[in-house]
């Protein structure tokens, strides 16, 4: 247990926690949405935000959470408004944030191409007491909304049209689950890097659909299998001196595996339990009368 005696890496410890709890909850929505990508554009231009904190000498992570919410809600404005030119806006918004990212960082007087790396790959000696509090306040932010709101959450991210039907403020709980992406970003940048954290926004959730079935169940899984990656790839990135986003999302990437595999001959199982229970059915539903060895004449 020495690597808990490092300040650093218990700062590093709690983040990543927090970011095993937050990227999963939010993900299982966008992966309902099939928008998995959408961490992915966020970050890009959360690096926008990295690049200002620099050069106003701000906290690079309130800033980045200003211009990716700023990001965010653009991109749902153009996916629902947006017609044939939205793909290309969005790409635009995409590839420009990086850009502007890179040089407001390299126009800075206190940036560099190692304080840009350590928030693209994460870094765990970079995750100060400073950083901890903002990612705690943003993280309670995030776990407030999607479990607070979860009913509401997901039935707009099934049917827009039904949640609409039913009352539900549709456009502004799709703008909630824009900003609350945007947000959780920002959060698990310092561990897991803006370039992987769309990973481990989507990777547990798929890999807890192997097994589960049931949206709580799946909910609860993902957390779990969050948490424990991001802590394995902390600790792992320590002892061996690797990059902890790139672990800990080849890790996810490990554990979706293994449990696809799992699924595999449960799945099957299933299916023959099914075949069977419909056959046992469709016999006790046939009328003795009716029956073909009623019918054969001996």
């Amino acid at each position: 247990m020495d690597f808990l005696e490092p300040a650093f890496m218990q700062r590093a410890l709690l983040a990543a926690v927090l970011v095993g709890i937050t990227a999963p909850a939010v993900g299982i929505y966008l992966v309902q949405r099939r928008q998995a990508l959408m961490g992915d554009g966020i970050g890009h231009v959360a690096m926008t935000g990295v690049g200002l904190g620099f050069l106003m000498n701000t906290n690079p992570v309130w800033m980045a959470t200003l211009v990716a919410v700023v990001g965010a809600v653009t991109m749902e404005l153009i996916r629902a408004y947006g017609k044939t030119r939205g793909d290309l806006a969005l790409a635009l918004l995409f590839y420009g944030g990086m850009a502007g990212g890179v040089l407001l960082i390299n126009l800075s007087p206190t940036g560099s191409n190692a304080n840009l790396s350590s928030f693209l790959f994460g870094s765990l000696s970079t995750v100060s007491a400073e950083d901890v509090t903002t990612i705690s306040i943003l993280a309670g932010f995030v776990l407030l909304v999607t479990v607070g709101l979860r009913r509401q959450l997901f039935a707009v991210s099934q049917d827009e049209e039904f949640a609409r039907v039913t009352g539900l403020p549709v456009r502004f709980l799709n703008l909630l689950i824009a900003i609350t992406a945007a947000v959780t970003v920002t959060v698990a940048m310092r561990v897991v890097g803006l370039l992987l954290v769309s990973a481990l926004m989507v990777i547990p959730v798929a890999a807890a659909q192997q097994l589960s079935r049931s949206f709580k169940a799946t909910f609860a899984l993902a957390v779990l299998i969050g948490t424990g990656v991001t802590l394995s790839g902390t600790i792992t990135s320590y002892y061996q001196d690797v990059p902890p986003g790139a672990t800990i999302v080849l890790l996810a990437i490990g554990v979706f595996i293994a449990l696809a595999l799992l699924a595999a001959p449960l799945a099957r199982r299933r299916a023959k339990a099914a075949e069977q229970a419909t056959a046992d059915c469709d016999a006790r539903s046939v009328p003795a009368t009716r029956r073909p060895a009623d019918d054969v004449k001996v």
